[in-house]
């Protein structure tokens, strides 16, 4: 038991955890391969953000209670009465995503497979590299889609700069460890905070088959 009666709790289920890393080490890969010109590496780590974009996805409604999308996003009435409590030092740490995070998790995932996807039906200015579903759409168009998804990257850099900041900010100013809880699982919270209520083994299995499954057809440009 700590200070002022909070106590560590499981917060995090471990499919969370990773899925949350390897989004970020893929993302580094995928910026490191584009500006050095490793198309085939780049499509491998836009495979593997596919897939876990897919499977967070399906973890939103399957897995653990703090993993569910029903669990953290709330409406505009809720995030703006939590904002308002941003500059107060002593606020209440919340279990699982506050209201503004939750939004901001939606977003990194919408901008994570509209990149992806773009991705797919991209196509080089030689016509050379191109996404595995360019078959499906025109020169033309393809190249329109691969402007957009240079511009999609500024986007997610973008997004991506305000999300270190928060949590800096939080560490910082609020004294609450967002990272910690991130690596391992567990959060320092008051006594009424619910722990993680976990999902069965099989559900993950379904989960990383489903993932695993499409990226491998959509890699394989959807032929058979």
């Amino acid at each position: 038991m700590g200070e002022g009666g909070s106590r560590a709790i499981p917060l995090w289920d471990l499919p969370t955890r990773l899925t949350h890393w390897a989004i970020a080490v893929a993302f580094g890969v995928s910026w490191y391969t584009a500006d050095n010109h490793l198309m085939g590496a780049h499509r491998i780590s836009g495979y593997v953000i596919l897939g876990l974009v897919v499977f967070r996805l399906y973890w939103g409604v399957a897995g653990g209670s703090t993993a569910r999308f029903a669990s953290f996003v709330r409406g505009p009435g809720a995030t703006l009465a939590y904002a308002r409590t941003l500059p107060r030092r002593d606020s209440v740490a919340v279990a699982g995503h506050n209201p503004l995070g939750a939004w901001s998790v939606v977003a990194m995932i919408v901008l994570l497979a509209a990149q992806v996807g773009m991705g797919l039906f991209a196509v080089d200015v030689d016509g050379f590299e191109s996404g595995p579903l360019s078959h499906w759409v025109s020169f033309e168009t393809g190249r329109t889609i691969a402007g957009a998804h240079e511009w999609g990257f500024r986007g997610l850099l973008v997004l991506i700069g305000l999300h270190l900041a928060a949590v800096a900010y939080y560490h910082l100013y609020k004294r609450q460890n967002l990272i910690g809880a991130m690596i391992h699982g567990r959060r320092r919270l008051g006594e009424g905070a619910e722990p993680l209520k976990g999902a069965p083994l099989w559900r993950l299995a379904l989960g990383v088959a489903i993932a695993a499954g499409l990226a491998w057809a959509i890699a394989k440009g959807l032929r058979f």
